[in-house]
């Protein structure tokens, strides 16, 4: 009977004041759907990281007749200085940190550069003499790659060692700042959301206070009356996280686990299941905010 009656004291409030339901739903909606974009760019990040460090190489650059490093004095690395290397990379010393190289030729760097500049007049200009040969080095632990920088930086015929993950770093913190601007703007839109929920539970408050002040002089309790404004904040809430669920999901089942993937095969990227464990927070974000608003509304203006 208790039951039956606060929804419909509930559906009754929402029907009263529906384009403020309205609006909170959609404001829920759009807030926590930022909240989801930052919850997936941190995934992703996350995914990138373990994917890519696994497999990210330190390039040891020789020498060419144009490089001006103080190692690259005499000219193009020699037969000798080549040989010197990879001596050093096949040692019990470098063995510890290295774990598989290839050697690149310039013809093979060459090769390299013109496909992946396939659709630049760039391609056509540029000379195998031009790119540097290279050893590129796959490390047992990724992190060590300073160890194998001081190892081989400065040796007759070795231009520069490059460490690739310097080049990621750059792109995951382009991705974390996309992610703390949605946080950003998230938290903003949950501003919104929190004070048009406020706004709601006030007006259902007013435009039903002469049934609160009837069931007051019947002995009605404290929560029986402040429940069905509770549960409506609460359930236009939810409503607007159910969508945002929603939309979280589809954006990483279908564009990143289906699009992205096919377009790039080669990169680790999220899926629809990773998404899932965003949902929760989400839902419990929208029930948490929700509930705080309106008890703290009911309590100003629905003193019982």
């Amino acid at each position: 009977m208790r039951l039956a009656f606060i929804l419909g004291e509930t559906f009754s409030g929402i029907r009263r004041n529906l384009s403020m339901v309205v609006s909170v739903i959609l404001v829920t909606f759009i807030s926590l759907s930022f909240v989801g974009t930052a919850g997936l760019l941190q995934l992703q990040i996350n995914q990138m990281k373990g994917y890519w460090y696994d497999r990210v190489e330190v390039a040891i650059f020789l020498c060419t007749e144009t490089s001006g490093a103080a190692s690259c004095a005499a000219g193009a690395v020699t037969d000798e200085q080549r040989t010197a290397i990879q001596d050093l990379l096949d040692s019990p010393t470098a063995s510890a940190y290295v774990d598989s190289y290839e050697y690149e030729s310039q013809e093979m760097a060459l090769d390299i550069f013109r496909e992946q500049f396939s659709n630049s007049t760039m391609s056509d200009t540029v000379t195998a003499e031009q790119l540097p040969e290279s050893f590129r080095v796959a490390l047992i632990n990724p992190e060590q790659y300073e160890v194998v920088n001081e190892m081989f930086s400065g040796m007759p015929g070795v231009e520069v060692v490059s460490d690739q993950r310097e080049l990621l770093e750059t792109l995951f913190t382009l991705m974390n700042i996309a992610s703390v601007v949605a946080v950003a703007v998230a938290v903003v839109m949950l501003v919104c959301a929190i004070l048009l929920i406020a706004t709601t539970i006030r007006l259902s408050a007013f435009s039903r206070r002469r049934e609160t002040g009837i069931m007051r002089l019947v002995g009605a309790s404290k929560t029986m009356i402040q429940l069905p404004f509770l549960a409506e904040g609460v359930i236009a809430a939810l409503i607007g996280a159910a969508m945002a669920s929603v939309a979280t999901w589809a954006v990483a089942h279908f564009f990143v686990g289906d699009w992205l993937t096919q377009q790039y095969p080669g990169t680790g990227f999220i899926s629809g299941v990773d998404a899932l464990l965003i949902i929760p927070l989400l839902l419990i974000i929208a029930v948490v905010l929700a509930a705080v608003s309106s008890m703290l509304t009911l309590r100003r203006y629905l003193r019982v």
